[in-house]
C-alpha cells in the first residue's frame, strides 16, 4: 500500500511527468485501460490528520480496501472515494462500512475560468507553522475535527496536499481555510483530477464571500497546473453549500464515498434519539460530552434544552448549563441584578455606581452627575431591554421606557470603560474566559450597510443554530447613525462599523477566547462572586480596560452560561465532571499551541 504519511518520510507514490500525462477522462462505469491502471500508484492513502483520504480507484482488491478502512484510528474520520465498485466493497464488510449520504460535485476547467478579487481579505498558502494552528481554530469554531499541526505542516511541505487560508487585510487573522489534493501529483491519476476538502469559514468573520473565494482560488491553482477538474463532496441536505457550488459551475457526478461506522459518523447511518437533534447548541454540547462518556441522555424538553443524565445510579436533570444543583435562592440572586450588585459588593467586589430608576427628575440628575449610563431591566436575559451609552435626557427617557417593557424595575448604572469579559466558573474554578464584542461589519465597497448586517446576521444565525442574530431595529439604526452612516450607505472596503452597543451574543455579538491571557486576579474576582452568590456554575461578566490588568467593574452573573460559546475550552467536560465526579472523560483531540 502506498501510504502518504509525513511521519514516514518522503512520499512513495509514483510521480508521472506532467508533460507526458495522457488527456483521458474515464467514465465512472467504464473499465480503466490497463496501461493507465498500471501507471497509477497502488493502494494510495493520504494522511490529513483528521483522518485519511483513501483513493479507492488505486485498489485492485476490494478485500484489501475493506481491510484498510477497518484500520481507522479512534476519533478519526477516514473517507474512501472513487472506489471502483462501492456496492462490492460494502458487501465485503456490511457491519462496518456504509455509503456516505453526500453528493459529489465536479467543476470541469475551461479557458474562461477566473479567480475572484476578494474584499477585505487575502487568500494565500501557509507561511509558518502557526498558520496550521490557526486553521485548527477555524475548524473547531465550525464544529469540525481538527488535525495535528505537524501533519498539516509536513503535508504542506512535501505532499500533494494544497492548504489555503483566508486572512483579514486589517489584522492578519485567519478567517477561513480549504484543503486541496492534486491527484496527478499524488498517484499519476489517469483522469488528471484534483479534489477539495475541509472548506471552513469562521462564523464570526464578518466578511462576505470567503468560502467562494477559497473555492475558486483553489480551483484556479489546479487549473493552472493543467488539471482537468476539481471534485468535492457535500452533504445531501446542505442546501446552502450546494447552491453556492452550483452557482460556481459545479455539476453533480455519480461518485460515491464510503465511510466506516464509527461514533463520529453515527448520525449518517443511524437515527439518533428523536429529539437530540432538536437541542440547541448550548444543550447539545453537554449531551454530546455525556454520551461520549457512556452517560445516558434522556431529552425531556428539547425546546428548553432540558435533559436527564444518568450513570451508575446517579441521575441529574439539566437545562442547558443549569442543573438541579443550582439552588432556587442562587437563581433568584442572579435573576435580580439589583440583588446581585448588593451581594457581590458586600463581598468586596467593585460595582459601578448606580440607582434604581424612579422615572422622575432624580434619574436625570444621576445622568448629569455621572455623564454616561447603562440602562437595563433588573430582570431578564439575552440583552433584552438594555441600552448602553446613554448620555442625553431624551435618550434616557427612551431607554427607560425600553427597559420598562421587559420589567417594571429598571437599573441605571454609570457606564464603565473597557471590554466585556465573560468568565465561566464551574465548581469554584474558572474554566474559560472570553472577550465579547458587539456585532460589527466590515465594508466591501460594494454592499450597503443594511446588506452587510443582513449577511452577517444570517451567518451568525446559521453558526449558532438560530440563537444569535442582529436585530434590525431602532437601536441598530441609531448605532449606525451615531457613527455618521445610514443603513443604505455603502461602507468603504475594509472599514469596520459597530452596529450594536451591547456585546450580547444573542444580538449578533462575537466572542473571542482569552483564557490563556487573562489576569489571575480577574479569575479570583469571578470565583469570589460565584461563591458570594452561592452558585456552582455561572458566567461572571466584568468590564475590563485590559485583560492582562487587575482593574475591573462587575456587571452581572448569569445562572445559565452558554458553554458552546467557549470552544475549544473544555467547558462541557468541566460541567459533566462537576455533575458526575470521578467519571473519566475522553482525551482532547487538539489543544492550542503554547504560542497560539
Amino acid at each position: 500500500m502506498t501510504s502518504v504519511d509525513p511521519a514516514a518520510g518522503d512520499r512513495t507514490a509514483v510521480h508521472a511527468d506532467d508533460d507526458h500525462t495522457e488527456a483521458i477522462t474515464l467514465g465512472l462505469h467504464d473499465a480503466s485501460p490497463q496501461h493507465l491502471v498500471d501507471a497509477m500508484a497502488d493502494d494510495v492513502v493520504l494522511e490529513l490528520g483528521w483522518g485519511r483520504l483513501i483513493f479507492g480507484q488505486t485498489f485492485a482488491d476490494p478485500e484489501t480496501l475493506a481491510e484498510v478502512l477497518g484500520h481507522e484510528g479512534p476519533g478519526r474520520r477516514d473517507i474512501c472515494i472513487y472506489a471502483r465498485e462501492s456496492h462490492v466493497l460494502i458487501a465485503r464488510s456490511p457491519a462496518e462500512l456504509f455509503i456516505d449520504p453526500s453528493h459529489t460535485y465536479r467543476l470541469r476547467f475551461t479557458d474562461d475560468f477566473t479567480a475572484p478579487e476578494p474584499f477585505g481579505f487575502t487568500i494565500r498558502t501557509l507561511r509558518v507553522r502557526d498558520d496550521a494552528d490557526e486553521m485548527n481554530r477555524v475548524y473547531v469554531r465550525c464544529g469540525m475535527v481538527p488535525a495535528p499541526v505537524e501533519v498539516i505542516w509536513d503535508n504542506h511541505i512535501r505532499s500533494a496536499a494544497v492548504y489555503l487560508v483566508a486572512v483579514r487585510d486589517d489584522d492578519g487573522s485567519v478567517i477561513g481555510t480549504v484543503t486541496g489534493v492534486d491527484h496527478h501529483k499524488l498517484f499519476s491519476d489517469p483522469e488528471n483530477g484534483s479534489s477539495l476538502w475541509s472548506l471552513a469559514v469562521d462564523p464570526t468573520a464578518g466578511l462576505p464571500g470567503v468560502g467562494e473565494a477559497l473555492t475558486r482560488t483553489l480551483a484556479g491553482i489546479f487549473r493552472d497546473r493543467g488539471r482537468a477538474y476539481i471534485d468535492l463532496s457535500v452533504a445531501h441536505d446542505n442546501t446552502a453549500a450546494i447552491a453556492l457550488y452550483e452557482k460556481l459551475g459545479f455539476q453533480r457526478v455519480p461518485v460515491l464515498a464510503v465511510k466506516r461506522k464509527n461514533a463520529i459518523n453515527e448520525p449518517l447511518f443511524t437515527h439518533p434519539p428523536e429529539t437530540v437533534d432538536d437541542l440547541n447548541p448550548y444543550a447539545r454540547i453537554i449531551a454530546d460530552e455525556a454520551m461520549r462518556r457512556g452517560i445516558w441522555v434522556e431529552v425531556l424538553d428539547a425546546g428548553a434544552g432540558e435533559m436527564r443524565l444518568s450513570h451508575g445510579g446517579r441521575s441529574v436533570v439539566t437545562r442547558e448549563s443549569l442543573s438541579e444543583f443550582t439552588s432556587a435562592v442562587a437563581m433568584a440572586r442572579c435573576d435580580d441584578k439589583r440583588q446581585t450588585r448588593r451581594i457581590v459588593s458586600e463581598a468586596g467586589i467593585t460595582v459601578a455606581k448606580g440607582r434604581l430608576a424612579t422615572f422622575d427628575q432624580g434619574d436625570h440628575e444621576f445622568l448629569t452627575e455621572v455623564g454616561d449610563v447603562v440602562v437595563k431591566p433588573t430582570r431578564g436575559e439575552q440583552g433584552k431591554g438594555i441600552t448602553v451609552g446613554v448620555d442625553g435626557d431624551d435618550e434616557l427617557d427612551a431607554a427607560l421606557e425600553r427597559a420598562r417593557e421587559q420589567h417594571p424595575e429598571v437599573l441605571i448604572e454609570q457606564r464603565a470603560p473597557g471590554d466585556d469579559l465573560r468568565l465561566v466558573v464551574i465548581d469554584g474554578k474558572v474554566v474559560a474566559a472570553a472577550i465579547r464584542r458587539p456585532a460589527e461589519i466590515t465594508g466591501t465597497g460594494a454592499h450597503t450597510i443594511r446588506e452587510l448586517i443582513e449577511a452577517q446576521s444570517r451567518r451568525r444565525e446559521a453558526a449558532t443554530g438560530g440563537e444569535s442574530r442582529i436585530p434590525m431595529d431602532d437601536v441598530t439604526a441609531g448605532t449606525v447613525a451615531e457613527a455618521g452612516w445610514s443603513l443604505d450607505d455603502v461602507l468603504p472596503e475594509g472599514e469596520r462599523l459597530r452596529v450594536r452597543r451591547t456585546a450580547n451574543l444573542h444580538q449578533g455579538g462575537t466572542i473571542h477566547d482569552v483564557t490563556a491571557e487573562v489576569n489571575p486576579e480577574l479569575c479570583r474576582v469571578a470565583v469570589t462572586a460565584a461563591q458570594a452568590i452561592g452558585i456552582p456554575v455561572t458566567g461572571i461578566d466584568l468590564l475590563v480596560p485590559d485583560i492582562a490588568g487587575r482593574d475591573y467593574v462587575f456587571v452581572e452573573a448569569n445562572e445559565r452560561p452558554g458553554l458552546a460559546n467557549h470552544e475549544p475550552q473544555p467547558t462541557a467536560a468541566a460541567f459533566v465532571d462537576y455533575l458526575f465526579p470521578g467519571q473519566p472523560g475522553l482525551p482532547q483531540a487538539w489543544t492550542p499551541s503554547p504560542t497560539a
